[in-house]
């Protein structure tokens, strides 16, 4: 009797002509363990716990396919064991895979083929030691044919990656004192950028905590701005866009390559969220990194806010520190590791903030997360402490001062709306929250580079 699984087919798509993920889709093959598979005409189904690195390689290169299925709570896991996952994920988003694989919502009943068939063959390993054995182990079946109705499909020459902007105008007020025109135009930028990350390793990413911390700061500011005492002598910018680092950042480099971007005269500084929080801990310290692609000279913009970071984190952040990581931009390498250098090789000061080191954390790009609560009280201190330095800076202000405290204090109704956001254009969330407290609300889309992240909408089904 057939037994029938909803499965997520493993994301494919395309960076400067380099192909990662899985191009295959069908299979129609024996089921076979991570122990007794040997040919293409096999498709091995196993646990992701109990797969290595070494496994996934042989597995590539010859089986006929693989199916994975997903622990039951990853967040259970102890370190040493989130660790493996989060290596074996970032293995797997690192390399073009020729043969089909799936991942499998963990699920008793295929639990127990799993067990059944992993039991087989361990079973028959221990009992037959000859090669006679070894032989007969090949050919006993045990009644298991996977069949995926998946079909292998061409790359969307159509996708677009949309990209939206929008910046908080000083009233005219303040604009008149500063200059004659009263646009605004001529007081210096802060531009706070972050992607979403519309996929990972399956067509689909658990929470966006750099755009949701960013739509936060927009709904904060918009409060100061609303009042002509507090309106700062600043322009404050925001970015968004729908590719990040497994697409190169590519919607930054094409925002920047608009000639008649107005709003890039007179920058401050830019700020880049990148991993803001980690979605899943495993052992990890409690520091906020700024990224930078070179050291900031003393008395520049860069140095102040890192001053004024430090500060106001040891005021906010508990047990939270930040530090300054200093790494060269590669222009050898194809792929960035942060998004301000897309802004750096422009000349613009720009850095990245983040809860990661080393810019090759597999955190970065991982499905896996941790129970929200938790993430959520991460995201609020975070989200407080860049809230706070900005004031400092825009106002001058002493990071002794409380700017968001009160009614315009940060909470989880300022983040939670937009953390299960998969796309800028998503019900329109984002749209709409730009245009309710920005001006200048403009949406771009760039076409990716042969972007491939073309999921079937309804995942396809596996029978075992």
């Amino acid at each position: 009797m057939a037994s029938d699984f909803q499965v997520m087919s493993m994301t494919k798509f395309d960076v400067n002509g380099e192909q990662f993920g899985s191009r295959s889709s069908a299979i129609s093959l024996e089921a076979k363990s991570l122990y007794t598979w040997s040919t293409g005409r096999h498709c091995v189904l196993a646990r992701l716990l109990d797969i290595s690195v070494n496994d996934l390689n042989k597995i590539r290169q010859k089986a006929g396919g693989l199916i994975i299925m997903l622990p039951k709570d990853v967040s259970a896991l102890n370190d040493e064991v989130k660790e493996h996952v989060l290596m074996l994920e970032q293995q797997m988003l690192t390399q073009s895979i020729p043969v089909p694989v799936y991942f499998a919502p963990f699920n008793p009943k295929l639990e127990e083929i799993l067990k059944d068939v992993t039991h087989t063959a361990i079973d028959n390993n221990i009992e037959n030691k000859t090669a006679f054995g070894q032989m007969l182990l090949l050919v006993s079946a045990n009644g298991y044919h996977v069949t995926v109705d998946g079909q292998n499909s061409a790359a969307n020459k159509n996708s677009k990656i949309p990209i939206i902007q929008g910046e908080f105008v000083p009233n005219q007020f303040v604009s008149k004192h500063i200059d004659n025109t009263g646009d605004g135009n001529s007081l210096p930028l802060i531009l706070i950028t972050a992607s979403l990350k519309t996929f990972g390793i399956i067509n689909d990413y658990p929470l966006n905590a750099d755009s949701a911390v960013t739509m936060a700061l927009i709904e904060v500011f918009s409060k100061l701005h609303s009042m002509i005492s507090t309106s700062p002598k600043y322009r404050l910018g925001f970015l968004l866009t729908d590719s990040g680092l497994l697409l190169n950042f590519q919607g930054s480099k094409k925002w920047l390559e608009i000639d008649e971007n107005v709003i890039l005269q007179n920058v401050e500084f830019v700020l880049c969220l990148d991993t803001i929080t980690q979605s899943l801990a495993y052992n990890q310290p409690n520091v906020l990194y700024m990224h930078v692609s070179k050291p900031p000279k003393e008395k520049t913009s860069i140095s102040h806010f890192f001053k004024i970071l430090k500060s106001v984190s040891a005021r906010h952040g508990g047990n939270l520190t930040v530090e300054g990581v200093h790494k060269k931009i590669n222009l050898a390498d194809s792929k960035l590791s942060w998004e301000h250098e897309r802004f750096s090789m422009k000349r613009y000061p720009a850095f990245t903030l983040s809860s990661v080191k080393n810019p090759g954390s597999p955190l970065r790009t991982t499905m896996f997360k941790d129970d929200e609560s938790q993430i959520m009280t991460q995201l609020i201190t975070s989200a407080k402490i860049i809230a706070e330095s900005l004031a400092c800076y825009m106002y001058k202000l002493e990071p002794l001062s409380d700017v968001f405290d009160g009614h315009a204090a940060i909470n989880e109704d300022n983040i939670l709306p937009y953390l299960g956001l998969r796309s800028i254009l998503q019900n329109n969330d984002i749209k709409d929250g730009f245009e309710k407290y920005l001006k200048n609300v403009k949406i771009i889309y760039d076409k990716p580079d042969a972007n491939q992240d073309d999921i079937p909408a309804k995942p396809p089904e596996t029978s075992v």
